[in-house]
């Protein structure tokens, strides 16, 4: 990857906010995802300062680097083994569908390993072997 690139999205990380729902402290019920507030007293619409960070325009990152993951690749979501094939390994990263059971999760596993891909998520690499547990047996002979 570049140094430029790896310069941006450094940036990008370091100027990024957390836009956090208003009145979240307050009811449990309330998720932290972002949600503008729309009432007609609220003061984080007002963009009172205290009250946190409002989105705007100059938080936006780079368009080089916008939507990258922070390892510098396109995150890519794949569910079949045959997604592998439309792939770039010098571009995009690999993530494997959470819906995928463990045999297919295996096969693209390894079919992206041979490929050259960085997998984001992949997994137990092995089945663990039951091995019975060997119990020493003590004697008093």
């Amino acid at each position: 990857m570049a140094d430029e690139k790896k310069r941006l999205i450094r940036a990008r990380d370091e100027k990024r906010a957390r836009f956090r729902r208003y009145g979240r402290d307050v009811k449990k019920r309330l998720a932290e995802t972002w949600r503008k507030p729309k009432g007609q007293h609220n003061k984080l619409r007002r963009k009172v300062g205290a009250k946190g960070p409002y989105p705007k325009p100059g938080y936006g990152s780079p368009t080089e680097v916008r939507g990258l993951h922070p390892s510098g690749y396109r995150d890519m979501v794949v569910a079949t083994p045959a997604a592998i094939a439309d792939l770039d390994p010098n571009v995009h990263a690999v993530r494997i569908a959470a819906a995928v059971g463990g045999k297919k999760r295996a096969e693209i596993r390894d079919l992206a390993e041979k490929a050259g891909f960085r997998i984001l998520n992949p997994g137990p690499t092995a089945a663990p072997t039951a091995e019975p547990a060997e119990e020493e047996a003590v004697s008093d002979e």
